[in-house]
């Protein structure tokens, strides 16, 4: 029998209140030796879904710890499949560590990263790919990254895959079947619908794998410089992405000498800004050392929002950005819109072809630097509720399988025999398979748990 765990569900630190979770066989017979209700019942009499308020005791003196609230949650309609019980006490630090200390001494084991998502896996609560989505949802910095690690959960991801898997799975079936019991009367399949069965199977591969790298980023976040020559407005700009006074604005260049940093929420991605030096050649030593970070900056972003200014030429430093933002994911920033323009539009429209006129003093044009900014990183109109890759986990194995199913494909333009075809379909529901964890080995499972925090 697996020992009955128990952990803090809530974060560390001070705050309202605090939920300590029990799970497993004895989780409810635990609870019951630490908690005292106010009504006088005992709580492993108590039916699924019911709370109750009493007292946390210590198991053997019987001293009082803190008032708290009992969940109770009967298997197997709860969280892990198991008998659980969430006591939610008040959120000191001191408290919390008392509660959980009298539920240890009570009997439940101190649970490990992951290993209540973990049991809900095991008990067939979810799939691998769901449970993979928790801990995005946990880590979600955005509302898009939010949605899309929900649409996970929900089984969006799973439900896509599993009309792959079955066509796939029947196609196999069918083929398998013909091969080994000829004398039988099973209808042959014509290389055709063979044919189109796979290449559907390939498209929704194909798509899912296409939409990676963006979903990716909309979890992640971005990497973002804002870089310029001095006294484009590169400061004010980052005031104006960050709503406060972050960096320090003024008409002299090589104000900004260090690297000011942010992150912010821009077209519903998270972007970790970077505020640099303005780029140009410098005797001052200091100046010298911030300049350098920043076009070290620049090699590293993933995103480059290059300032330019509306009422000045450009000059050798702009030449210099543009060259540098080639072939790079970049936005023009051409900032001062407020005053008379004297700058060459077409070499930055050439280098970069998402372009925003904004006043970073005032906000004028805020929404159109959004909008330039989603396109550019191919946000821009991106459904998180399609069914999206949540991992690199995931990736992997939705690319075994792909490269299974184009196998599939050559072989039978080839016109070698339907074995080899049965093979190559064999080795892509094996992918898919491990992708849900229907399939996947015990290390797997546990290296996909061991990212979790303790006590989710």
């Amino acid at each position: 029998m697996a020992d009955t765990i128990a952990a803090v569900a809530t974060p560390a630190g001070e705050g309202s209140i605090s939920v300590i979770r029990i799970s497993g066989g004895q989780a409810l017979q635990i609870a019951a030796r630490v908690f005292r209700a106010s009504s006088g019942r005992s709580l492993s009499e108590a039916a699924g879904y019911t709370a109750m308020h009493g007292m946390v005791c210590e198991p053997v003196t019987g001293e009082a710890v803190d008032e708290a609230v009992a969940l109770i949650f009967r298997a197997p309609h709860s969280y892990t499949g198991e008998d659980v019980v969430e006591l939610s006490c008040h959120g000191g630090q001191a408290v919390t560590r008392g509660v959980l200390r009298c539920v240890i001494d009570a009997g439940a084991t101190p649970a490990q990263a992951g290993e209540f998502t973990k049991r809900a896996f095991l008990n067939g609560k979810m799939d691998l790919a769901q449970a993979e989505s928790v801990m995005q949802i946990i880590s979600a910095q955005g509302q898009a990254a939010a949605r899309a690690a929900l649409g996970t959960l929900g089984g969006r991801l799973s439900r896509d895959l599993s009309g792959v898997r079955e066509s796939l799975l029947a196609l196999a079936a069918h083929l398998a079947a013909f091969a080994d019991y000829p004398e039988d009367e099973i209808p042959e399949l014509r290389p055709e619908q063979v044919q189109q069965t796979l290449e559907e199977a390939l498209a929704d591969l194909e798509n899912l794998l296409a939409r990676f790298d963006t979903g990716k980023l909309i979890r992640e976040g971005v990497t973002t410089v804002i870089a310029g020559r001095p006294n484009v407005g590169k400061s004010a700009l980052m005031n104006l992405l960050s709503g406060e006074e972050r960096s320090i604005v003024t008409d002299i260049a090589g104000t900004t000498r260090d690297i000011v940093e942010e992150t912010v929420q821009v077209a519903g991605v998270t972007l970790r800004l970077a505020d640099t030096a303005g780029l140009r050649d410098t005797p001052d030593p200091v100046e010298k050392i911030g300049v350098d970070r920043a076009r070290g900056r620049l090699e590293e972003a993933q995103l480059i929002l290059a300032v330019f200014d509306r009422s000045r030429p450009l000059d050798a430093e702009d030449y210099q950005l543009l060259s540098l933002c080639a072939a790079r994911t970049a936005v023009a920033v051409i900032n001062k819109s407020d005053l008379a323009p004297a700058i060459d539009f077409a070499p930055i429209r050439e280098k970069i072809p998402c372009c925003a006129e904004i006043c970073a003093t005032d906000g004028t044009g805020a929404a159109e630097l959004e909008r330039a900014i989603a396109r550019a990183l191919g946000t821009a109109g991106f459904d998180t509720g399609a069914p999206l890759l949540i991992s690199d986990r995931q990736r992997d194995c939705c690319n075994r399988a792909r490269t299974a199913v184009r196998e599939a494909l050559d072989a039978l333009t080839a016109g070698v025999t339907l074995d080899a075809v049965t093979v190559c379909i064999q080795d892509a529901l094996s992918a898919l398979m491990e992708l849900t964890g229907e399939r996947a080995g015990e290390a797997v499972v546990d290296e996909v748990f061991s990212k979790f925090c303790v006590g989710k």
